[in-house]
């Protein structure tokens, strides 16, 4: 099952990482341990990294740093690291490529924390991760930790099922702050959500059956979108009012936010739930979606207006099948990416 896909930064826009519940090969011992999530080092701009962490039981949880090598071929360890409890998220500063948050747990009992990488030096075994700040005050179980994702930006927000939570981070003080908090409401609970990129004050999150959108700065909600049990949403990066979510039994909608009623596309090709999806940062209208039936798509959806907006799904792989994935996306060309 693909529960969490992500784009590479920058340097590789053809490149993607997933995980799964299949398994993550730990470079420390010879071992094999569950990974649930994974980040995108957007800061990192001289490579394609990823970040990763693993959700064990009975063995030692690590972070693991990773950097595609130069020539596209190879995944390599750079660095890992101890973390004390099951990850349950992760992601990435977008403006430091050594600072990232995590969200984890303990038993029954959910935590959150900004870590930081320590130098490196070339070595695989290093130092322990220093915590930046603790994101405690979260009473029921934490979904989430949201970075605003494009630029610097000293605040943080922070989602479990009742409440979002706004945070100012100091990092040079290693201090976290919260700068205000509220709550969903009644029979509303929040499963997770993404940060507008074109508007540090707007945020979407994702309830059972709705998309709930909310001002930061009153922090209050705005509007909502209604659908069915929704599992994961994403802002098009370079069109202001995108929107695509991914839900259950509905497959993939993308949604022009001035227009909240009616979907704008319903991509269906998933033959399962579908759980993840993600815009490419570079290429207008390359969506990436993951589901429970182990496949992963690529999807071609150009949404240069409202009204001529078409789709195709131009690849689609079973997650176990990782490799002949990545090495079809280095085939592809210009033109198929829609690129100008």
């Amino acid at each position: 099952m693909a529960s969490n896909i992500r784009w590479s930064p920058f340097q590789n826009p053809n490149s993607l990482a997933i995980s799964s519940n299949l398994t993550l090969i730990s470079f420390k011992k010879i071992n094999v341990l569950q990974a649930r999530c994974i980040s995108d080092v957007k800061a990192d701009t001289d490579h394609t990294s990823f970040i990763t962490g693993t959700l064990s039981l009975r063995e030692e949880n690590e972070v693991h740093l990773l950097r595609l090598s130069a020539g596209g071929t190879e995944l390599i360890c750079e660095g890992l690291f101890s973390h004390p409890e099951e990850i349950w998220n992760l992601s990435s500063c977008p403006f430091d490529q050594r600072v990232f948050s995590t969200v984890f747990s303990a038993g029954e009992s959910f935590g959150a924390a900004v870590w930081q990488i320590p130098e490196l030096y070339g070595q695989l075994n290093s130092p322990q991760l220093e915590r930046i700040a603790s994101l405690d005050g979260h009473v029921g179980k934490l979904n989430c930790v949201l970075w605003w994702p494009s630029g610097r930006n000293d605040k943080l927000i922070s989602i479990d099922q009742e409440n979002i939570f706004l945070w100012s981070l100091d990092c040079s003080r290693q201090a976290a702050q919260v700068q205000s908090k509220e709550s969903a409401g009644m029979l509303h609970y929040l499963s997770g959500g993404a940060w507008d990129p074109h508007d540090v004050n707007a945020v979407a999150a994702t309830c059972e059956s709705s998309v709930q959108f909310w001002d930061l700065r009153a922090m209050k909600k705005t509007n909502s979108i209604e659908c069915g049990h929704v599992r994961n949403v994403d802002y098009d990066t370079r069109k202001k009012h995108i929107l695509v979510t991914a839900e259950d039994e509905s497959g993939i909608h993308i949604w022009d936010l001035r227009m909240p009623k009616v979907p704008l596309k319903e991509l269906r090709g998933h033959s399962h739930w579908a759980w993840a999806v993600a815009c490419n940062p570079e290429y207008d209208g390359l969506i990436l979606s993951g589901g429970t039936d182990s496949t992963v798509n690529l999807w071609y959806a150009s949404t240069t207006t409202s009204d001529e907006l078409t789709s195709e799904s131009v690849f689609k792989s079973p997650t176990r099948e990782l490799d002949p994935l990545l090495n079809s996306f280095s085939d592809y060309d210009d033109s198929v990416y829609g690129n100008e």
